[in-house]
C-alpha cells in the first residue's frame, strides 16, 4: 500500500512540476523524471526511491539533503548507472543528460559516460582508492580510458591534476596509505575531475574528515567548480555544507523529495514540517533556547512505508487526510515546491517563531 501511494504522489509531483516548467527559458542540463528504485530480496522489498523528479541547470549545484537511508545515494548511483543488479530494480522513470535518456543506456554506452560526462566522489576515500596502485596511475587510468592520448601525455595530465588539487606532482608514485584522509579525498577529487566532466556527483565528500580539513576540501571543490563550470549534485545531511556550496536544495525523506527550491527559499522560507524540524534541531549562535527541538520518532521502515504522507507519523501538524491521501508536489512560490496537504499550519508556526 505504501508503494502505491508513493508512485501516485511521485506521478502527481512530476505532472505539477513539469506543468510549472512550461515556458521556462532556462536550459535543463539534467532532468530526473519519476525515478523509482527498489531493492528486492527473497525476504523483503525495500522501496528506496519513489517517484523522484528534479532538474539541474549547467554550472549549478543542487544539494540533496536528508537523513541516512532517505535514498540520496541511490538516486546518485542510478544517474551514474552503478546500481547493484540484483537486488536493485529500476521501477520506472527517465534520467535525461543533455536531452538523452541514459537510464536505458547499454553498459558499453555507460562506460563512455562514466568518468567522461558524469563522475562521482564517493563517501569514503579509503575504499574508493586501489591500495596497490600508485595514486598517479589511478588518475592516469581514467584519462586513458576516455581519451586517446599517449602514456606520456596521460602522465603529464595526471601530474597536472595532482597540482590542481594541491598535491605535489612528485608524489605521483606514492600509494594511498602514504596519504592522510584529507589528501586521499583530494586524490579522489582529482580522479573525478580528470576528464573535465559535465556532471559531478559528490556523495558526502567531507563526512570522514575533521572540521579543518573539511573546510579545505570544500574550498577546493568551490574553486574547481568555478574553474571548470561543472554541474554538481552534493549529497549531504549537513545543512551548513549546503548553505556554503549549493544554489538549489532538494529535501529527501523516505525516498521522496518533500521540498525543493533555491537556497534562499529553503533556508529563509521553509514550508514542509520536516524541513522546519531539521532547522529546529540546529543550535543558533545568537539564540537563547535551553533545549533544541528534535524531530520525534524514527524514519519509516522502507519495506513498509506508511500510506499518505510518509512524514505524518512524526508530524505534529498531521490531519486525518495526511494519513491516507496521496500527496503531490505543489508550487507554493515561483520555483519553490512542497509536498504537504496542510501548509497553513507549519507556515503559521514559522511566522510565530520569527
Amino acid at each position: 500500500m505504501g508503494n502505491g501511494a508513493s508512485n501516485d504522489a511521485g506521478n502527481g509531483a512530476s505532472k505539477t512540476m513539469r506543468g510549472a516548467d512550461v515556458g521556462e527559458e532556462k536550459q535543463k542540463f539534467l532532468e530526473v523524471r519519476d525515478l523509482s528504485v527498489r531493492y528486492e530480496t527473497k525476504e523483503e522489498t525495500v522501496y528506496a526511491v519513489n517517484g523522484v523528479s528534479f532538474s539541474l541547470e549547467k554550472g549549478r549545484t543542487l544539494g540533496l539533503v536528508g537523513e541516512t537511508g532517505a535514498g540520496k545515494t541511490t538516486i546518485a548511483r542510478a544517474i551514474l548507472g552503478i546500481l547493484p543488479s540484483p537486488p536493485a530494480v529500476v521501477g520506472g522513470g527517465e534520467i535525461l543528460l543533455g536531452g538523452d535518456d541514459i537510464l536505458g543506456a547499454s553498459e558499453r554506452e555507460m562506460h563512455d559516460i562514466r568518468g567522461n560526462r558524469v563522475t562521482m566522489i564517493f563517501q569514503d576515500p579509503m575504499t574508493a582508492l586501489n591500495p596497490v596502485m600508485t595514486i598517479g596511475r589511478q588518475i592516469e587510468e581514467v584519462i586513458e580510458s576516455h581519451e586517446r592520448v599517449s602514456k606520456d601525455e596521460a602522465r603529464k595530465r595526471a601530474e597536472e591534476m595532482l597540482e590542481m588539487v594541491g598535491i605535489l606532482a612528485e608524489r605521483y608514485s606514492e600509494y594511498p596509505h602514504q596519504f592522510s584522509g584529507g589528501m586521499k579525498q583530494r586524490v579522489v577529487i582529482a580522479i573525478a575531475l580528470a576528464c573535465n566532466p559535465d556532471l559531478l556527483l559528490a556523495d558526502e565528500p567531507t563526512t570522514a574528515l575533521d572540521v579543518t580539513i573539511q573546510a579545505q576540501v570544500l574550498d577546493l571543490m568551490k574553486t574547481l567548480h568555478k574553474k571548470q563550470n561543472t554541474s554538481t549534485i552534493l549529497i549531504t545531511h549537513d545543512l551548513g555544507v549546503v548553505s556554503e556550496m549549493c544554489d538549489e536544495v532538494a529535501i529527501v525523506y523516505a525516498g521522496e523529495i518533500v521540498e525543493m527550491g533555491s537556497l534562499e527559499d529553503i533556508f529563509e522560507r521553509p514550508a514542509h514540517p520536516y524541513m522546519l524540524g531539521l532547522l529546529g534541531a540546529i543550535p543558533a549562535i545568537d539564540g537563547d533556547e535551553e533545549k533544541l527541538s528534535p524531530i520525534p520518532g524514527m524514519t519509516p521502515d522502507p519495506t513498509s512505508l506508511p500510506p499518505g504522507c510518509k512524514f505524518h507519523p512524526r508530524c505534529k501538524y498531521a490531519a486525518e487526510a495526511c494519513k491516507s491521501e496521496p500527496v503531490g508536489m505543489k508550487e507554493i512560490a515561483p520555483g519553490h515546491f512542497c509536498r504537504c496537504l496542510n501548509l497553513a499550519a507549519p507556515n503559521l508556526a514559522a511566522r510565530e517563531a520569527e
